[in-house]
């Protein structure tokens, strides 16, 4: 591509936001749009992390498009290849493939004020567009943990999110560093395989039981032929999820009976006491992510895992150095230690009406945005999987359709009234987040604990803080009167941006 691509709406990734914005806007007559997308896929992250046992942790029915349900669930809780099945399928059936444009990285941003447009770099050229749409996900960058000595190791070394399926594990050594999300789906995956595993536990994960189950085939026909069946199990799931809210936002009492069936779910599946109070949580439950898994204990039991709760103080050439002293042999180390959440690599690729790249706002001001969409000083920006959006207990499928609303009614509205741009007030955003963070103090994500949910200043930007059919209501519709805006039909107003 050796000039620039002029475009109405640009977005960048292709996982179930991305896919998804394309989707509504070409719904809403909005056909001149391109997706940016640097894999050579859709799924985003359903696509990368491809580890043993990789599956989702909320029930499959909850955890699809409302307008793309998927009837043919194999389980209650879908593996990783079913949901990227489901994500391609959508996209083919969406028939917005042709709107992709794979293999394309996206490597800078900036808004230019003169014009009221945003040139976007990429790595196939120029694109010169009215819109910016960031559909790049919360955790798409592999969060790699500042360790000493990963450089000199001798044997194999791979983040979870690039695991790579050419190493061979059978009967070798083993280091899983973390305890999150993602290891305790790969350590009972590759336990009985290997020769000998040690995993590193900085803090002992709540864990609950997995209520999967497989759907037999009558169950399926009856989702694909009774109509309304699905939604209804839908709408139950949704609801039994959003019980936890009460708990995690306002009354931290009623997750006693949480806590007591994790309690319960751990002194069943470790009986050797030593270990178990290793594994025993020293902090309130729902501060971290609860995890789901029934054979992460059993796993930890087995004669050739070896639970590590020593500090690693260095990677040696041939294992881990733990702060004891002690040399833990190993052949090939898998890095399990999450995602940069709040602090995504993207953020210094996107700069402002001001030159000011998001990441050096938001490392200065906090992580924050306008109903996790729109940001104070970036003109016709929208944010998908934005700040304050994130949960702990339900689908995020949801959260990302009521951004899309949001989305489309601004554009639909800009479309109406004549508008070339739009940009959040800050004042508007001050106040906005100033509840955020009132709420946000009396939740459970900030008890003590460290976790993705919280900024390097201890503040928890990344989660919502209350029921999601209230973020859900918030952006049901565009409200313009929060917005500077500039009309198309006023040339010297596209000259200057209001402040």
């Amino acid at each position: 591509m050796d000039q620039t691509t002029r475009v109405d709406v640009l977005v960048v990734g292709a996982g179930f936001s991305g896919l998804g914005a394309v989707i509504k806007l070409g719904e809403e007559g909005f056909d001149d749009v391109v997706v940016l997308e640097r894999a050579a896929d859709v799924g985003g992250t359903w696509r990368d992390n491809h580890y043993p046992g990789a599956a989702c942790d909320v029930p499959s029915h909850l955890y699809s498009y409302s307008f793309a349900l998927n009837p043919g669930w194999s389980r209650a809780f879908s593996p990783q290849g079913e949901i990227y099945d489901y994500i391609r399928r959508t996209a083919e059936r969406a028939g917005v493939r042709e709107k992709i444009r794979f293999g394309v990285e996206v490597t800078a941003c900036d808004y230019d004020p003169d014009r009221g447009r945003w040139t976007v770099r990429t790595t196939a050229g120029e694109y010169d567009a009215r819109v910016l749409v960031l559909g790049v996900g919360a955790l798409c960058e592999p969060n790699y943990p500042d360790i000493e000595g990963f450089a000199d190791f001798a044997g194999e070394v791979f983040h979870t999110a690039r695991w790579d399926h050419s190493v061979p594990l059978t009967d070798r050594r083993v280091a899983v560093i973390g305890t999150g999300a993602s290891a305790i789906q790969v350590v009972p995956s590759i336990a009985a395989t290997v020769g000998h595993m040690d995993v590193y536990q900085r803090t002992a994960p709540w864990v609950l039981p997995r209520m999967d189950r497989p759907y037999p085939r009558l169950e399926r026909a009856a989702y694909r032929k009774i109509p309304g069946l699905q939604r209804a199990v839908r709408a139950l799931q949704y609801a039994s999820r959003e019980l936890q809210v009460v708990g995690l936002t306002r009354t931290r009492s009623a997750l006693a009976p949480i806590r007591a069936l994790a309690r319960a779910h751990l002194a069943i599946q470790v009986r050797d006491p030593e270990l178990r109070a290793r594994l025993t949580p020293r902090y309130e439950i729902g501060c971290k992510r609860i995890l789901l898994s029934n054979d992460w204990y059993r796993a930890l039991t087995r004669l050739n895992v070896n639970l590590v709760t020593d500090p690693i103080e260095r990677v040696s050439p041939r294992g881990v150095v733990t702060a004891d002293g002690v040399e833990h042999p190993a052949d090939v180390l898998v890095v399990a230690t999450g995602f940069h959440v709040t602090d995504s690599p993207f953020f210094e690729r996107v700069r402002g009406a001001d030159g000011r790249t998001l990441a050096d706002k938001w490392s200065r001001e906090g992580m924050e945005a306008y109903k996790g969409t729109t940001v104070a000083g970036y003109p016709n920006l929208f944010v998908l999987v934005g700040p304050a959006t994130g949960l702990g207990h339900s689908s995020m499928i949801y959260m990302i359709e009521s951004q899309l609303a949001y989305l489309v009614d601004a554009l639909r509205t800009m479309r109406d009234r004549g508008l070339a741009t739009v940009e959040v007030r800050e004042a508007v955003q001050d106040a906005y987040n100033a509840e955020l963070r009132a709420d946000t103090g009396e939740t459970v994500w900030v008890t003590g604990c460290s976790s993705w949910y919280l900024d390097a200043k201890g503040n928890a930007p990344a989660v919502w803080p209350d029921f999601t059919f209230r973020f859900r209501d918030a952006t049901r519709r565009f409200d313009l009167g929060a917005y500077h805006r500039t009309p198309t039909t006023d040339p010297a107003a596209l000259q200057e941006t209001t402040r």
